[in-house]
């Protein structure tokens, strides 16, 4: 029996026909990457093969030292014996399907790792782009029937509600969202939620997390709405009616002080696990929004049937019990362990 282009080893999913590893969570000869956020794109490697939009997010990450090589999307390169190209995962900027393909012109085999990818439109990223396959990779995040996002411009429409309900009240809002890919999808969600109003954006703030990011994505041509980074040191009270936008790891945190005491402001945080009510109460949230840059469920199987693909290998999430529904309906189907967590726990 061949074996299979993609397989895990100790440091990550490899390719011995093309010496690469795809997201190695150790550091490898030649990395092709995904996307920038750290539990996918980690320092050591000798080279990072990536998407070209992601080349300033993963510069930020991998730090001046790392030896980037972007690649446009749709562009194939060669790596040992195959051909390898980016596709748009919709995910965040610069997130990329990998296709891998060897073998001969018109019987080669085509394999996808498509690492995280939603389907939903998003502002700040290229859309996904479905890319015919033999073997598909699919993340499992969200891979349960109770999880269907509502349109994103509802849940920003939403969001305004509540940030102009708070500043009738003279109150702070503080967002917590993950600094790449969420906090400045959030803030271009709301950039359009106050035009489709007729309003002129409001300012915002800042956590020193999200600032260069935010920045970054600036620099790439994103439409993003005016931002101030959050001073260092304020005088408590001066909030009031503002937004703020923070890591999920400044809530509880001394940063929190500044807003002054727990009636001079309120608290949500923007994610796909806001579906479930108990989450949004064990974490203490005031609100909760369900905004994701993950495939929900009906997402999830409308790809899979999309690629066309003759198996499927399921990782990171939901994985033994998405693999059991894809085998009842007659889907080639198989678990593909590895070590990625999910950036929205």
């Amino acid at each position: 029996m061949p074996e299979a282009l993609l397989q895990p080893d100790p440091a990550g999913i490899y390719c011995r026909a093309g010496s690469f590893h795809i997201d190695p969570w150790l550091a490898v000869h030649t990395a092709v990457l995904t996307h920038a956020h750290a539990d996918h794109a980690r320092l050591g490697s000798g080279v990072y093969y990536c998407a070209a939009p992601s080349e300033p997010l993963l510069r930020i990450r991998l730090g001046p030292g790392a030896v980037l090589k972007p690649i446009p999307y749709g562009e194939q390169f060669t790596l040992g014996d195959t051909r390898v190209s980016f596709h748009p995962a919709g995910h965040i900027l610069g997130s990329a399907q990998v296709r891998v393909e060897a073998g001969p012109t018109g019987a080669s085999e085509i394999w996808v790792a498509s690492g995280d990818y939603k389907r939903d439109p998003d502002p700040t990223c290229a859309p996904f782009e479905v890319v015919p396959c033999d073997v598909f990779i699919t993340e499992a995040t969200f891979a349960l029937p109770i999880y269907r996002w509502d349109p994103p411009q509802a849940t920003a429409s939403q969001m305004l509600d509540w940030w102009d309900q708070c500043a009738a009240q003279d109150k702070a809002c503080v967002v917590f969202g993950y600094s790449l890919g969420k906090i400045q999808r959030v803030i271009a969600e709301l950039l359009r939620a106050e035009r489709a109003r007729g309003r002129e954006p409001r300012p915002m703030y800042l956590h020193g997390a999200a600032a260069a990011l935010t920045e970054a994505y600036r620099s790439l041509g994103v439409e993003l709405p005016p931002t101030q980074l959050m001073p260092d040191k304020t005088r408590r009270g001066i909030f009031g009616g503002s937004m703020t936008f923070a890591p999920p790891a400044a809530a509880g945190s001394l940063w929190m002080r500044r807003f002054g005491s727990d009636d001079k402001y309120q608290t949500a945080f923007a994610s796909g696990w806001m579906t479930v009510r108990g989450v949004r109460r064990r974490g203490g949230y005031d609100r909760g929004f369900t905004l994701s840059d993950h495939a929900d469920w009906p997402s999830l199987l409308q790809t899979i049937h999309q690629t066309r693909a003759s198996r499927v290998l399921v990782t990171h999430g939901n994985i033994d019990s998405f693999v059991r529904y894809l085998r009842e309906t007659g889907i080639n189907a198989e678990p593909l362990r590895t070590a990625y967590g999910a950036e929205e726990d």
